[in-house]
């Protein structure tokens, strides 16, 4: 174990629990540490922005960035369990494989998922990670960001070619992201795996951001063009059901593009 971390991890936990600000000298006899270890350890957590030091008082306090990281993995689990039930209903009328997806620097995280059970089928894992700009979920996640090429070139780093088909051109990846935003959906060709492809919508939270996306996963000889439209637009009713689950308005003005309503008419799949 390493001791200089542990020692960090536990002054954290220490000030957050005393809900007020803390001088060196009563951390250093919490941890039974000399002041010159306490004060060392503080002006660290300041520096990589988990505290703050008040100039008048010296004294020392959690910094909000606590709160932030806490609330975002709150929102994540929270945001599983709310929308399972539309993903179960996605699930259930299209038969192909439904996953819940957010964002993680460069790649996606799925969150929850539901198996095709057709005899061909594409799966994902619970857990799992993906290069956002390979697959569709991480596609309209970015789309929705509307990142222009110099901030999506500091996100993504280097394009790697996972498939023959992945895009490893920033400007083209751009205007891969411009089509999906206008349309309401992103599309991923093998672009990940060879005979998976993939459709994903972006989910809106109360206040327009996009914080998650599902996703489908769906073996190529399944996704001709009329076919992919078809569960497109399964999965742009089932995006917006789920945003306005999270308090998201329909007459609001979102802060990401909403897609357009979907056609309610059921299309075959397969």
């Amino acid at each position: 174990m390493d001791s200089t971390l542990a020692k960090g991890l536990a002054a954290i936990e220490w000030m957050v629990r005393q809900q007020r600000d803390c001088r060196v000298t009563e951390l250093a006899q919490a941890f039974g540490m000399a002041r010159s270890n306490a004060h060392r350890t503080l002006q660290t957590l300041v520096e990589c922005g988990w505290a703050v030091q008040d100039p008048d008082t010296s004294a020392y306090r959690p910094s909000l960035r606590l709160f932030e990281l806490g609330a975002m993995v709150s929102d994540a689990s929270d945001i599983g369990a709310l929308l399972r039930p539309h993903l179960a209903l996605l699930a259930q009328a299209t038969g192909e494989t439904i996953h819940l997806a957010v964002l993680d620097d460069a790649e996606i995280v799925y969150l929850d998922k539901f198996d095709s059970p057709l005899p061909v089928a594409a799966y994902s894992r619970i857990g799992g990670r993906a290069a956002a700009y390979c697959v569709a979920s991480g596609k309209a996640l970015l789309a929705a960001a509307a990142l222009d090429v110099p901030a999506l070139q500091e996100r993504l780093g280097t394009l790697v070619a996972h498939t023959k088909n992945s895009i490893t051109d920033f400007d083209a990846l751009f205007s891969e992201l411009e089509r999906s935003r206008a349309r309401g959906y992103a599309e991923n060709r093998e672009e990940w795996r060879i005979g998976v492809c993939g459709l994903g919508v972006p989910v809106l939270n109360a206040r327009g951001e996009a914080v998650a996306a599902v996703g489908m996963s769906v073996p190529s000889i399944r996704f001709a063009r009329t076919q992919a439209r078809g569960l497109a637009d399964h999965l742009m009713a089932c995006a917006r059901d789920a945003s306005v689950t999270l308090g998201y308005r329909l007459n609001a003005a979102p802060a990401v593009p909403l897609p357009p309503t979907p056609i309610t008419k059921r299309r075959r799949s397969e």
